[in-house]
This record gives C-alpha cells, structure tokens and sequence, in this order.
C-alpha cells in the first residue's frame, strides 16, 4: 500500500488550516484551533517553511503563515516538503541510486509512466482545493438544538469552545 507518513498528513491538516483562516498565527495557536499537539505542529512548521510552503515572522505579532496562494501549493508540494522527492520506486529516470539489476530488468522505463501519473495526479489538487472541501474539525461544529419530549422546549447542549488536547 501507498501510503504518505503521519507528519505529512499533520502538515496537510495544519496547511489546509491555514489557508482557511489566512492568517498569521503562532504555533501553538494553530495547535489549540487544529487538535494537533504543539510539538508536532513545530516539528511539521519547520519541515513547511524549508519546504517554502510557509514563511515565519518573529516578534510580537508573529507566527507562521502561508509562503504563497493556497492556489499555487499543489499536493505534490505538500508531500515533497515532508518526504523529498515523489517516486513509486527507486528505479525512476531522476533516481540517484539504480538498483544492480537495472541492464536487464523487464521492468526498466515503465515505472517512470506510473511516477508521472502520479505526479500529475498530485499536482492536479491544491491546497484550495483541499480547503474548500475540508470540514471544521469535530470540536468546533456547533451543537444542533435539538428537542426532547413532547411539551418540555428545546434543549441546547453548549458547543465546546476548545479542544480536548
């Protein structure tokens, strides 16, 4: 199975976050609205900005926010900031390192079609995209009123105002 790492999907919760919001915002503030621990929000923002996804600003109104439009951040960048270089295997045109079979192998030049599907694909979706679709996370959707017996009114539970972290 393919399968990106669980950084990578930290950093796609915390980009898509942010291009919901659009905003500076410091670390652990983007912990507190997106569920995910402050530590692992560092660890992933430092990973975004070298990947050039996102820029940080110092000082008192500083934090992170995003390097470019949420229209000009492919999945594809998302991935390749947290994991390198998108390949399905080693044996691609742009590997650096050929595995000892590669004169005879029946399979020489075909993974490079299968990468560059794959590759199309993600950078076919954006991180706008990605936000338009998203939903709030679970702690934030408000409580519905909702009715209990016949006669005795509506009863609201009060939406949680933070999350459980």
């Amino acid at each position: 199975m393919f399968r990106i790492n669980k950084l990578t999907d930290y950093a796609v919760v915390l980009l898509v976050d942010m291009a919901r919001t659009s905003r500076v915002r410091a670390a652990h503030d983007i912990a507190a609205e997106t569920g995910v621990p402050a530590p692992t929000v560092a660890k992933v923002m430092k990973a975004l900005v070298r990947g050039g996804l996102v820029r940080s600003t110092r000082g008192a109104s500083g934090g992170y926010g995003l390097a470019r439009p949420a229209e000009r951040i492919a999945v594809s960048d998302m991935i390749e900031a947290l994991e390198g270089p998108i390949a399905m295997t080693a044996c691609v045109d742009s590997a650096e390192d050929c595995c000892e079979r590669e004169a005879y192998c029946p399979m020489a030049g075909h993974w490079n079609r299968v990468n560059v599907a794959v590759r199309t694909a993600l950078d076919g979706i954006t991180l706008a995209d990605m936000a338009k679709d998203a939903m709030p996370p679970a702690w934030m959707t408000p409580v519905v009123p909702r009715r209990s017996g016949a006669g005795t009114g509506a009863q609201t539970a009060p939406a949680p105002m933070e999350p459980n972290v």
